[in-house]
Order: C-alpha cells, then sequence, then structure tokens
C-alpha cells in the first residue's frame, strides 16, 4: 500500500521534433528580425533613391524650362537683331539680362542668312573667337540644319580655354516669311551646372556631365564624401549628342528615426535572445533539480519502505499527513484510511484514551524525551501492541516549524525479551546464591550444630537434675536462658540463609548500607573461621539511606567477600585478612573490599566480569558479572584496582537516596 506520492518522470514526447520547435521558433523569429532590419533598410534606401528620382526629375524640367525660356526669349530678339540696323535699348536690355549668370549662357551671336556675323555680345575683337578654333563657331551645319527644320538646334559640347566646355543653340528667324538668319547662344556647361541648380538641390546631390565617352566635361561639387550607392544616370537633353547627367547623392546628416528603429528591434531581438538563452539554462537547471528530486524521491521512498520502523507525519493540528509502510503493516491500517485523520486515531487502546490522549498532547507541546515515550495501541484486527515512539519538529523548505515527524517502534517483543531475561537474571541470581549456600553448607552446619548441641546438653543436664529430685529454681533460670540463646543463635543463622536464597521480585526499600554489611558479613563468619580468615569492618557512622534491594546487595557483598578469601588461600594464616570499608563521596556511598591476594593479571582483568570466565577450578563464572548486573541495576557501578600492599580492591559505588 503506497504511503506517499512519488514523483514521476514525464513522459517522452511523442515526436523528436516537439522538443526541437521552441528552437526552431527562435531561429524563425531572429531570421523574421533581421528580415525586418533589412527590409526597413531597404525601404529606407528606396525612398531616398525616389526622393533622388524625383529631385532629378525636377531638375531636369528646370534645365529644360531654362533653356526653352532662353529659346522663346532669343526668337523674341532675332527679328530686330537681324533686321535693325543698331538693337535698340530695350533689346539690348533684354540681351544683357540674358547674360546674366544664373543663365548659363556666355556670348550671343547674331548671324544673317547669309552666314555672316551681323554682332555679338560681348563683341567679338576678331576673326576667330578667343580660346575657339576659327570657323568652329559658331558651327554652320548646327546653323544649316535649323534653317532647315525651322526651330532651335542644340550643338555638340567643345572644349575651350580652362578646360571647359561649351554648347550652342541655334535659333532661326524669320522675318516677313523670309529666312532672316540666327540667333546663336553659346553656353558653358560649368555655368549652366552650377548656376542654373538651386542651391537646396546643390547641398544634397554632386551633378556632373559626362560625354559619350563617359569621361567628366563639367561638375557641381562640395568637398563632402558621398554615398555612391545614391546615384542617377539620365540623358542630357537638350543640349543631347551624348551628353549624360550624373546625380550622385552626399551622404547627409544621419537618420535617427529609421536608426533608433533598427537599434530598438536588434536590441528588442537581443533581449530575447538572452531571455531565451537564460530561460533555457534555467529551464535545465529545473530540469536537473526536477531528476535530483526524483532520484532522491526514489531513493527516500526505498529507504522509507526498507526500513521497519514506522514513520509518521503530522501537522500542528495533530492531523496525520505522512505514513509509511512499516506503520501501515504495524496498525493494520491502510494509508488511504489514516491520512487526514484526527485525534483519537484509530489505532488508539480504547481502554487507554485518557493515557495516550496525554501523550499527544505532551508531543504537540514540545515532542518526546530523548528516551522517548511508550504507550498501547491496538491494531486493526483488535491486538494490542506496546509501541515506543520518538517525535521530532518538522521544519519545511522555509524553516517553519509546519508539524512533527515520529518513529514508532513496536517493542512488544522487546518487552517480553527483557520481562525473560529479567526473570531469569533472577533465577540466575537465586541459583548462585543457592551455588554459595552450598559451598557453605557444611559450614553452617557446623554454626548449627553449635547452639543445637548445647541446647540438648542443657536440656540434659535439666533432665537429670529432675530425675534426682535436685530442683534450684535460679539454675534452671540459667539454663533456659541459656538454652534460648542457643536457639535465637541457630534462629539468627536459619533467617540469614532463607533470606540470602529465597527466591522473590526485586524488592527496592530505603535501607542502611552498613547495617546490610553487618548482616552479610555474619552469613559468611562462619566460613571465614573456618578458612581462618578475618573479616575487618571500618564502617563509616552516619551514612545517609539509600533505595536498594537489600537481599541483592548482600549478594554482592557475599561474593566480593568470599572471592577475597579465595585469593587468599595460599597465604599464611596471618595475612589472610579482608578488609571492608564505607565512606561517602559527593552523591555516593561507596564500598570498599580489600583483599591481601596474589592480585590480577592484565589478561584476566580484560574478562573479569565476562559471563562463564572464571579462574576457579569449580567456579561458574558468573558471580562478578550477576554482582555488576544488580550494580547497574541500582544506578551504580562495580570496578576494581589492584592494592598496593598486594592483592586488589573491589569498589561498590551506590547512588544516595534523594528527598
Amino acid at each position: 500500500m503506497p504511503a506517499t506520492t512519488t514523483l514521476e518522470a514525464p513522459p517522452a514526447p511523442r515526436n523528436a521534433w516537439i522538443g526541437s520547435l521552441p528552437y526552431a521558433a527562435l531561429v524563425l523569429f531572429l531570421g523574421a528580425i533581421a528580415l525586418l532590419v533589412w527590409l526597413t533598410r531597404e525601404y529606407d534606401a528606396d525612398e531616398q533613391q525616389t526622393t533622388l528620382i524625383t529631385d532629378v526629375l525636377w531638375m531636369e524640367q528646370n534645365l529644360r524650362f531654362q533653356l526653352d525660356r532662353n529659346e522663346a526669349l532669343l526668337q523674341q530678339l532675332g527679328v530686330e537683331l537681324l533686321t535693325a540696323e543698331r538693337p535698340s535699348a530695350q533689346a539690348d536690355a533684354q540681351l544683357r539680362q540674358l547674360m546674366s549668370q544664373d543663365r548659363g549662357i556666355v556670348r550671343v551671336l547674331w548671324i544673317n542668312a547669309d552666314g555672316q556675323i551681323m554682332g555679338a555680345l560681348p563683341p567679338v575683337l576678331d576673326s576667330g573667337l578667343v580660346g575657339e578654333a576659327d570657323g568652329a563657331v559658331p558651327a554652320e551645319s548646327v546653323m544649316k540644319l535649323a534653317r532647315a527644320v525651322g526651330r532651335p538646334v542644340y550643338g555638340p559640347a567643345y572644349p575651350v580655354v580652362g578646360g571647359r566646355h561649351h554648347f550652342e543653340v541655334h535659333v532661326p528667324t524669320w522675318s516677313e516669311e523670309r529666312f532672316a538668319g540666327v540667333v546663336v547662344a553659346i553656353y558653358s556647361l560649368s555655368d549652366l551646372v552650377t548656376r542654373e541648380l538651386p542651391w537646396w538641390f546643390s547641398e544634397r546631390y554632386r551633378v556632373a556631365v559626362l560625354d559619350p565617352d563617359g569621361r567628366e566635361i563639367a561638375a557641381k561639387s562640395k568637398i563632402a564624401p558621398l554615398a555612391a550607392q545614391r546615384s542617377y544616370t539620365t540623358p542630357f537633353e537638350p543640349p543631347g549628342h551624348g551628353l549624360t547627367l550624373q546625380i550622385t547623392a552626399y551622404k547627409g546628416e544621419t537618420r535617427w528615426m529609421p536608426v533608433l528603429l533598427i537599434a530598438s528591434i536588434v536590441l528588442f531581438g537581443a533581449i530575447i535572445v538572452w531571455s531565451v538563452w537564460q530561460l533555457r539554462r534555467q529551464l535545465a537547471r529545473r530540469q536537473a533539480a526536477e531528476q535530483a528530486l526524483r532520484n532522491e524521491s526514489a531513493f527516500r521512498k526505498a529507504m522509507e519502505d526498507s526500513v521497519i520502523t514506522g514513520l509518521r507525519a503530522r501537522d500542528r493540528e495533530g492531523r496525520i499527513t505522512h505514513v509509511n509502510p512499516a506503520f501501515c503493516r504495524m496498525t493494520g491500517y491502510s494509508a488511504e484510511e489514516l491520512l487526514g485523520a484526527r485525534p483519537p486515531m484509530p489505532y488508539w487502546d480504547p481502554d487507554q484514551l485518557e493515557r495516550t490522549m496525554e501523550v499527544h498532547n505532551q508531543v504537540m507541546r514540545g515532542g518526546t524525551p530523548n528516551e522517548g515515550l511508550e504507550v498501547s495501541l491496538r491494531r486493526k484486527n483488535g491486538e494490542r501492541f506496546d509501541a515506543l515512539i520518538f517525535e521530532a519538529p518538522l521544519i519545511d523548505a522555509e524553516g517553519h516549524h509546519s508539524g512533527w515527524m515520529g518513529s514508532v517502534l513496536d517493542i512488544t517483543e522487546q518487552k517480553r525479551a527483557r520481562e525473560l531475561a529479567r526473570q531469569q537474571d533472577e533465577r540466575l541470581q537465586a541459583t548462585s546464591r543457592l551455588v554459595t549456600m552450598g559451598e557453605m553448607a557444611s559450614t553452617l552446619a557446623h554454626e548449627l550444630n553449635q547452639p543445637l548441641g548445647a541446647i540438648a546438653s542443657y536440656n540434659s543436664g535439666c533432665i537429670n537434675r529432675l530425675e534426682a529430685g535436685q530442683l534450684d529454681a535460679a539454675e534452671l533460670r540459667d539454663i533456659h536462658d541459656k538454652i534460648g540463646r542457643q536457639a535465637r543463635r541457630a534462629g539468627e543463622i536459619i533467617r540469614r540463609v532463607h533470606d540470602f536464597v529465597r527466591r522473590s521480585e526485586p524488592k527496592r526499600e530505603a535501607l542502611l548500607l552498613n547495617t546490610v554489611i553487618r548482616d552479610a558479613v555474619g552469613l559468611i563468619e562462619a566460613d571465614a573461621r573456618k578458612r581462618r580468615m578475618r573479616i575487618i569492618s571500618e564502617l563509616a557512622p552516619d551514612l545517609p539511606p539509600i533505595t536498594a534491594d537489600p537481599v541483592m546487595i548482600e549478594q554482592i557483598l557475599v561474593n566480593l567477600v568470599r572471592n577475597g578469601m579465595d585469593a587468599m588461600a595460599d597465604l599464611p594464616p596471618e595475612q589472610r585478612q579482608v578488609l571492608i570499608q564505607t565512606r561517602q563521596r559527593n552523591h555516593m556511598l561507596e564500598v570498599r573490599v580489600t583483599d591481601r591476594g596474589c592480585g590480577i593479571d592484565p589478561e584476566t582483568a580484560a574478562r573479569l566480569f565476562q559471563p562463564f570466565f572464571t579462574t576457579k577450578a569449580e567456579g561458574m563464572g558468573m558471580g562478578l558479572n550477576i554482582c555488576r548486573s544488580i550494580a547497574e541495576l541500582h544506578h551504580g557501578r562495580l570496578t576494581f584496582e589492584p592494592n598496593p600492599s598486594g592483592g586488589t580492591i573491589f569498589i561498590l559505588t551506590l547512588p544516595i537516596e534523594r528527598p
């Protein structure tokens, strides 16, 4: 019957991939974060690229608008410049305005239908233009093309002095539906790119003009690093002829919003990864702790199941919270019947409920003493048994006193064994006394013969006097007194022998140790005279009483004195002396029995009190063992030490009775 519920190992996962699912989810999550960061960066790059294209389209429209406006103004001025002998002040002002720095035009020429230059602003100083090949500017082929198509035509870019490049626009002019000539505006590519673009565009982008071979021929640049990955190239129309515009963005100021967003995502992802890692470590530690707990629980359960001691736990109210199988077997009740039970318990003896309740209350107040408490309990089948209970506080993991843990031992057989041992010990003690009396039988018979013989003699004398008729009342009285003394002497001897050899229950009573010693000496005195031994008693006066069995104490003294006499059997008669002394030491009375024998060698001393060990040929080897048992039964001690004058001193100590 299980007494407790133990932790069981969790069932194995149905599929192996279930265990790796959290890690796969973490990998997918990290991939999603990386994709989100990449998409955010791509979105920001696309947005910047879109902004770049939008700005470039705006720039193209702005340049085209400026060029178209210049074409319209040149067409408006062409009739007056080619038909009038001298341009009016208004036309001159318009020309000068046309050549302002923000339009990129460096020279304006007007040429008649025959190809002759009618004028120029600024004026031409010689037949050729400074820095340009004679006859190359203005280009005759471009002029013919403009006359043929009837609309402005742009010429190709060409280099000039200073490393710059120019290009022309030929605007045809008609007067009264007759071709009057062309007005040619010469643009500087660098001035056009530098001055036509607004400041904000120049702050953001670098603008360069590339020839058909990809060489840079004009640019507007700042000293700053470029974002090469953000650039845009578009045909430069007009003037065309293979020219292209390359617009490259500068590395602008940090865009903090995308940076903060990406940093937040990365930080959040790192925190999640760290948290998952810590959670994994904690989970691993917890799994290890759970496994250790399961192992420990299984170990403790196996240990509980193997012991024969009943274990029972109760809370502070006395309710049973745990029992082991041994306790269930001991009481005959199952764990289900016992768990949760409150006093009075079903295994209490109905005839001793009050006594058992007192023990229960004592345990609830402070546990049990070190030697435990004995109670009588009853099994489920009605059989009574004696139990020894030990209780200790039950402390939980927080250090709080949550109840009591008890160990219950079935001591029924032990008590029976102790009682049997006690009875056997009593029989053995009685047998030992009988053996002692048997050894002293001849001496006691001699001691009894003396008073009995005297009585017979006195009785014969009285009869003779009566027959002779010689009656003296005083003499008869004296004879009868002597007969009485001898009878009392014989009766005292018989009483001592009877008291010494009788087998009775141990009876503790208050007694005087010196009186017991005198009785013991009187019992063995005849044997001492027969052996020509002297027994000397030096008894301290006014010793306090002790609580003991007088027959048992007398048995110790008789055995010690007879052992002393046996040890001195080979000594001359004048040296055969046994000394009995008494004294008080603190709360103990001490009896010292000293002989002058041969002493005790170390090998014999190590085994002296062992049962059945003896140095006598006819001895049983139980005398000293019984004496020590009697001394310990009275909470005393029996020891020995060598006599400095030769022999041995046996020391019996007994506790003084306390009021």
